[in-house]
């Protein structure tokens, strides 16, 4: 009840904030949480996830550990935070390549995307595992919000480009009388909770889309396909044009060929 008494406090305490410029206190508390971030994360990337406690933090910055409960109410507080903005850099390079050449089809566009998650994930593996491997609350709890939205962004930014592709043209989904009972009960939950933009037959080829990159990604980072392949650029390519033709970007790019020719 206290920490979350704190965390409304501090959330109040933000909103005021937002309204009105930022005097010295709050470029100083600024200043401090970005500290807390980069040792935060130095911790992390160089000595794993286990060293990284508040008052860890607290002695590579030279203060107390009760100093920085002014700014963390405990560590889960501190790990959300400092995922979210794990989540926020990852988003940004995603949607930097997704942007990057707005001239392009949607389906190399978002090939592109993909392409730029892996390369952040495999550049940045501790950090890749505090997004994914990490559990994002205790059971029973809601994960941080500062978290959450920014999880939020980014499932987004892949899922609104498959939204996109869908109302172009649909690609070819299963008919929901062929799913087990349970199954075809989820998808349709979770459909509704998106507000219907796929519905269930799309949102299961999404989704198994997702899994599938997602289960590479992890593998790869977790080096559990060192085994059998010392490169995975190609095993990383066959896996996105599987997810092209299960999205129909092949009949796509095929179509656009044949309108192309007939335009010459």
């Amino acid at each position: 009840m206290a920490a979350a008494g704190k965390r409304a406090a501090q959330t109040q305490e933000a909103k005021e904030r937002a309204g009105r410029a930022p005097t010295r206190r709050d470029r100083q508390r600024q200043a401090t949480l970005a500290e807390i971030h980069a040792t935060t994360r130095r911790l992390l990337v160089e000595r794993g996830s286990p060293a990284v406690t508040i008052n860890a933090v607290a002695r590579e910055m030279g203060v107390s550990g009760p100093a920085l409960y002014h700014y963390y109410a405990s560590h889960e507080a501190l790990v959300g935070a400092v995922t979210a903005g794990f989540f926020q850099e990852l988003t940004a390079a995603m949607e930097q390549a997704r942007d990057a050449a707005p001239e392009r089809p949607r389906g190399s566009r978002l090939m592109a995307t993909c392409r730029a998650m892996r390369t952040w994930a495999t550049a940045h593996p501790a950090e890749f595992g505090w997004i994914f491997a990490a559990p994002t609350a205790p059971p029973g709890r809601e994960p941080d919000p500062e978290r959450r939205m920014a999880g939020q962004r980014f499932e987004r930014v892949l899922l609104d480009q498959v939204v996109e592709l869908w109302k172009e043209r649909p690609f070819p989904a299963p008919d929901l009388s062929d799913l087990e009972p349970s199954l075809r009960a989820q998808l349709e939950a979770h459909a509704a909770s998106l507000d219907g933009r796929l519905p269930p037959g799309a949102l299961h080829v999404y989704l198994g889309c997702w899994i599938r990159l997602y289960g590479l990604l992890c593998m790869e980072v977790l080096h559990q396909l060192d085994f059998a392949f010392t490169d995975l650029d190609p095993v990383f390519e066959e896996c996105l044009r599987d997810l092209g033709a299960a999205l129909g970007l092949e009949t796509r790019a095929r179509r656009s060929a044949r309108e192309s020719e007939r335009h010459d």
